[in-house]
């Protein structure tokens, strides 16, 4: 049986890599983490294919928190931008718009879930270089409900960069009027049972709320 063939058969693991907040700017997206957890996310670099760039935060995991906005001093990259962030109505606040996982074989996983991207493409931030799974019109699958798709080529991994932060991620949730499509879908990733897909009644709007330990406690974020 070839490679491809057996991933088509069996489950294929994958780790959640971090939490998408985008934002209107990195002053706003930061301040809105900072008051919500009581830690501000560091400074991160510039994404120079996509016109954008970040702050982090470690989440004590392995997984850290991205705030992305972009970036007012890079010119518009002539192609949607990734995480759907040419919606003006998607950027008018801070908000968590979708998670990452990280695997090893992303071009075996875009096979396992048909229709969620149309590659993965290579990127850059300073010394760093990975594959990220894209649609070409820069929106997200399940409008972020879904999770993207990261296979890194450098180490170590950049939440080991990152300063601690005494945040921990409880659980991600997933909330859509398709859920139980979804978590079937999902299924082949072989996620931990922290993330989970709940029902909206059909016509809600689905949203994320990632529940974590912070300097002030529980925190719900959305």
């Amino acid at each position: 049986m070839t490679r491809a063939s057996a991933a088509a058969t069996s489950p294929l693991h994958c780790e959640l890599d971090h939490l998408v907040v985008t934002a209107p700017s990195l002053q706003e997206g930061s301040d809105y983490i900072e008051q919500l957890f009581g830690i501000r996310p560091q400074p991160g670099g510039e994404h120079p294919r996509m016109g954008t760039h970040n702050t982090l935060l470690q989440l004590d995991n392995g997984a850290y928190l991205e705030v992305i906005a972009c970036n007012p001093e890079a010119p518009h990259p002539g192609y949607p931008r990734w995480f759907n962030m040419d919606d003006a109505e998607q950027m008018r606040s801070p908000r968590l718009t979708t998670w990452v996982c990280r695997t090893s074989i992303i071009n075996e996983l875009l096979l396992q879930l048909p229709g969620f991207f149309d590659s993965a493409e290579p990127m850059t931030r300073g010394d760093m270089r990975w594959l990220f799974a894209l649609r070409q019109d820069g929106t997200l699958p399940y409008t972020g409900m879904a999770p993207t798709l990261i296979e890194w080529h450098t180490a170590p991994h950049p939440a080991s960069r990152l300063a601690p932060s005494g945040c921990q991620l409880q659980a991600l949730h997933i909330y859509h009027p398709l859920a139980q499509q979804l978590a079937e879908q999902l299924a082949t990733l072989q996620l931990p049972a922290s993330i989970q897909c709940l029902a909206l009644p059909e016509g809600q709007p689905a949203y994320l709320e990632a529940s974590l330990l912070t300097p002030r406690g529980l925190v719900c974020l959305r």
